[in-house]
């Protein structure tokens, strides 16, 4: 949602300013000059690129543009189910979860939690990890290297895009100005022509600079710095889970393993402690109560 009104209060400055100067806009319609730097930007893309990093970055765009859902109320969700899950395998052992951990979508512990469910990738990496507890083959020490090789894979995986949008955004003013160079190769072509039309053309070359920047800073490096932080909020949730998993495993009791989970989430979405006591105690009283 930012993302589209800074691309809306990127176009109003640009073009209220030039407006405002004393410029027409019709001279900036130049669509031939769009196609240009479009197609190379395109195309070095897709040179540098393979099917997998260009599904990823199709999978990102819409991600850019919705709001980030790894908010506060996930995070609560996350952190009452944690606790419940590793409650019960406290109280009644590790086994008493497996039903639960290998048919997720029937289970009535995580019914309570929809938003939970909705991940996909979340739900893998959760399942995964308690089922390799439930095995009790791994000490947390290996688990936890484990956890940090798939945490960095996953973060590679999310930075393919991000790396492809910088690297376009990179090459657009040069692209804009292989448009300048060859618009003024077309003026020169026409330099017995009178001045107005020789200024003329002159004009829709540096259109082409002008453009190439523009959608560099203003549209492109902003759209990558949007992906980046969808991938760093989606890695961000899977490091909450392993500190969780990794404080149950060492002894810590659930109330305080959560807690550990609580401390390694970012200040804008992270609950406090009386919130997520709170939260825990609420939790604690819906499971006694079915």
């Amino acid at each position: 949602m930012f993302i589209i009104l800074g691309y809306l209060v990127v176009l109003a400055g640009v073009f209220a300013s030039f407006i405002g100067v004393g410029g027409h806009l019709g001279a900036l319609y130049q669509p031939f000059e769009f196609v240009l730097i479009g197609g190379c930007a395109l195309g070095a893309y897709i040179g540098g690129s393979n099917g997998a990093s260009i599904k990823l970055l199709l999978e990102a765009i819409p991600k850019a543009i919705k709001p980030n859902p790894y908010g506060k109320s996930l995070y609560m969700e996350l952190l009452g189910l944690l606790y419940t899950l590793l409650n019960k395998a406290r109280r009644d052992g590790l086994m008493s979860i497996e039903s639960d951990i290998e048919d997720p979508k029937a289970s009535a512990t995580f019914a309570q939690f929809p938003q939970i469910q909705k991940d996909p990738k979340l739900m893998e990496f959760l399942t995964d990890y308690l089922r390799i507890m439930i095995s009790g083959n791994m000490n947390p020490f290996e688990i936890e290297t484990l956890m940090d090789q798939e945490i960095e894979a996953l973060h590679s995986e999310h930075n393919t895009p991000v790396n492809a949008v910088r690297g376009v955004a990179d090459s657009l003013p040069a692209f804009g100005i292989v448009a300048a160079v060859l618009g003024v190769v077309h003026a020169l072509a026409a330099v017995d022509q009178p001045p107005a039309i020789l200024a003329d053309l002159i004009a829709k070359a540096m259109v082409g600079t002008f453009l190439g920047i523009l959608l560099s800073y203003g549209f492109a490096a902003p759209f990558a710095a949007a992906v980046e932080r969808q991938s760093v909020a989606a890695v961000k949730v899977l490091e909450c889970i392993k500190v969780t998993l990794l404080a149950s495993m060492n002894g810590y009791p659930p109330p305080l393993a959560v807690e550990f989970g609580r401390k390694v989430l970012f200040s804008s979405v992270r609950p406090s402690f009386s919130e997520l006591e709170a939260h825990v105690r609420q939790t604690k009283s819906q499971a006694a109560g079915r």
